[in-house]
């Protein structure tokens, strides 16, 4: 039917062609109706200029968004913000349609090459990064000097809780630490007896195994399972009371949350980590020495006399002195994250998952830097 044939609920009017008048009830009950006449209405909808809503009895959202497609963005926009034209209530919710074309335009998925679509989210890919980065640069500074805060006011140490995120961290963990490590160094001294005997030497798995843990398996591969472990513990339990609005009642008393949920964390995860790291240096050399005995008949004397021997006491320091960084970055990544949970448990989820993959990343990262710079200075 013509566009300009009357009917309930819009018309053009015959002295201004312009103007379109809208009347009736623009209800969800007609919306089968009013379908099919905004869609032959926008054949000329370019020619609107002016609307007119006087007339308009009743207005739900199923008509608020017919009157969306029917008007457009610009011109909906337009009119809600023209004061006294519609009621408050109206206006309001036809901001809101307008407000969420725009958001669908924004999401509409983009006709290009793949090329452009590639750079586009590498783009995105880097800021985000860069501001991953930034705010771990930032809370950093921020933990530091509560740290530094702290650390000459005795009354302020919560040693409690310290030692109770100790028992957690380090003590709950020994078990796990101890068995993962024991079976890589048996696998590694299996592996060097298989390569090694061919050339004559598997004497030297002696070698490979005390080198490969005290300078980087044992600190490495506590550290990934803390990430995994105490990082997410420490983002879902951070996560959960911001969720729950405990962090703000805390700030309501008057307490730092830093001091309260953030030092005692990372404390517990710098005593932690140095001590679960000689841990897993004793599993790994344990289960090398295991296989020694079993497989190349090394005994455990000539095993330590060996390490004894060919094995400086410079790379367990080596080594160990990683386990403290490893740690401040676990425990800041997964209070950080904790406390970017926006309230839903949804929220959680991903702040947790974003935490061990961040921790285990940094570490490998921090780890891969230390190897180049003690090569590059020749220890």
């Amino acid at each position: 039917m013509p566009v300009t044939d009357q009917n309930p609920f819009f018309s053009f009017s015959k002295d201004n062609p312009g103007l379109l008048v809208i009347s009736g009830d623009w209800l969800l009950e007609h919306y089968s109706q009013l379908r099919r006449l905004t869609a032959a209405a926008q054949r000329h909808a370019t020619a609107i200029t002016q609307v007119d809503m006087e007339r308009l009895d009743k207005l739900d959202t199923a008509g608020a968004q017919l009157l969306a497609e029917l008007l457009g963005r610009a011109q909906l926009e337009q009119l809600t913000d023209q004061p006294g034209q519609l009621p408050e209530e109206r206006r309001i919710l036809l901001r809101r349609i307008a407000q969420s074309l725009d958001e669908k335009e924004a999401h509409r998925p983009r006709s290009g090459s793949l090329l452009v679509e590639l750079l586009e989210r590498t783009g995105k890919a880097t800021a985000v990064f860069w501001g991953h980065l930034v705010e771990l640069l930032g809370f950093t500074g921020l933990t530091l000097a509560s740290l530094a805060a702290n650390l000459l006011r005795p009354r302020r140490w919560r040693v409690t809780a310290v030692v109770a995120q100790i028992e957690q961290t380090a003590l709950n963990a020994v078990p796990i630490v101890a068995l993962l490590t024991f079976m890589v160094g048996a696998v590694i001294a299996f592996l060097g007896a298989t390569v090694l005997d061919s050339f004559g030497a598997s004497i030297y798995t002696v070698d490979l195994v005390a080198f490969s843990f005290l300078r980087e398996f044992a600190v490495l591969l506590t550290a990934i399972l803390m990430a995994g472990r105490t990082a997410s513990a420490f983002t879902a339990q951070i996560g959960s009371m911001k969720a729950n609005e405990e962090i703000d009642a805390i700030r309501a008393l008057g307490l730092n949350p830093m001091d309260i949920l953030v030092l005692p964390r990372v404390l517990a995860m710098l005593i932690a980590l140095p001590i679960l790291t000689l841990v897993a240096m004793l599993s790994g050399l344990f289960g090398g020495a295991l296989v020694c005995a079993l497989a190349l008949d090394i005994s455990p004397t000539m095993f330590l006399s060996m390490l004894q021997q060919n094995v400086e006491a410079r790379h367990f320091f080596l080594g160990i002195a990683k386990a403290p960084i490893f740690a401040l970055l676990i425990a800041i990544i997964g209070c950080l994250e904790g406390l970017k949970v926006s309230g839903s448990a949804e929220s959680v989820g991903e702040h947790t998952t974003s935490s061990v993959v961040q921790s285990i990343f940094v570490v490998i990262l921090v780890d891969a830097m230390a190897a180049m710079f003690y090569m590059e200075m020749g220890w």
